[in-house]
C-alpha cells in the first residue's frame, strides 16, 4: 500500500495498444490504467493471491488497439493473480500472462515543475475527472520557465504570462490570443483557463502534474511531453 507500480515487461498476452499497466495501491484499494480507461476496486492480499472486487471503470471511448486494453486489464485483475514483491519489483501472474512492474519512484522520478513541457490529459471538475476526444485533439500545453515565464496553448489560443511560485502554491497571470475554434475545443479552452486563473496548488508526481485552483476548484492533470 502507498505505492504505484508501472509495467516494464509482459510475458504472454501483450497489453493491447502497448500499455503500460499502472497500478496504484492505497487505503485497501487498487487503481489501474493500461492506456484507455482507469479502473478501481477493493483489493486484498490473500497470502500470495491478489483479489480485486467491485471494479468501477471510467467510460471513455478509445480507438485502435487501445480499445482492448480495458478487457485485458480487467481479466488480469479479476483472475486472482499470484503476486510477489522483491525490492521495487512487483510480479503478477495470471492465467495466461505474467506482468513485471517496478515502483514508479524508481522508474519515473519526479520531474521539475519548471523547465518541463506539460500536456493536459484530464480536466478536474466538481463532478469528477473528465477525459475526452476533444481534449486529446485540442492538446493544451503549459511550460513554466525557471524564471517564471509561462508559455503554452489553452487548446485554441496561445497563452503567455508569468507564474509566481512559492512552494506548491503557483499564482498565474496569463493572457491569450483571440482566435475562435470549434465549439468543443473552445469548451476545453474555457475549462483550462478557469483552472489557471489566479492562485493554484501544483504538485508533481513522477511525470504527472496536478493543478487545482484554490478559488473555484477547477483543475488539470498534465503529463510531460
Amino acid at each position: 500500500m502507498g505505492h504505484t507500480y508501472i509495467s516494464t515487461g509482459v510475458q504472454g498476452t501483450p497489453i493491447p495498444g502497448g500499455g503500460p499497466l499502472t497500478l496504484t495501491f492505497e487505503d485497501g484499494r487498487v487503481s489501474a490504467d493500461s492506456g484507455c480507461n482507469s479502473s478501481s476496486g477493493a483489493v486484498t492480499l490473500d497470502g500470495s493471491v491478489l483479489r480485486v472486487s467491485q471494479l468501477a471503470t471510467t467510460m471513455m471511448a478509445c480507438v485502435g488497439d487501445k480499445s482492448g486494453a480495458d478487457g485485458w486489464q480487467t481479466a488480469l485483475l479479476q483472475s486472482a493473480p499470484k503476486w510477489s514483491l522483491s525490492g521495487s519489483t512487483l510480479t503478477l501472474t495470471g492465467h495466461d500472462v505474467t506482468v513485471t512492474l517496478r515502483d514508479k519512484r524508481v522508474v519515473r522520478p519526479d520531474l521539475p515543475l519548471t523547465g518541463t513541457a506539460w500536456v493536459v490529459t484530464t480536466l478536474l471538475r466538481k463532478e469528477g475527472q473528465v477525459r475526452s476526444q476533444a481534449l486529446d485533439a485540442a492538446r493544451p500545453t503549459l511550460t513554466i520557465s525557471p524564471s517564471g515565464q509561462v508559455t503554452g496553448s489553452a487548446g485554441c489560443n496561445r497563452m503567455t504570462g508569468a507564474a509566481d511560485i512559492a512552494g506548491s502554491e503557483v499564482t498565474f497571470h496569463l493572457g491569450t490570443t483571440r482566435m475562435m475554434c470549434a465549439q468543443d475545443v473552445m469548451q476545453v479552452e474555457q475549462q483550462v483557463l478557469e483552472a489557471l486563473d489566479g492562485t493554484t496548488e501544483a504538485t508533481v508526481d513522477s511525470d504527472a502534474l496536478t493543478i487545482r485552483n484554490r478559488a473555484n476548484g477547477a483543475g488539470l492533470i498534465l503529463r510531460s511531453e
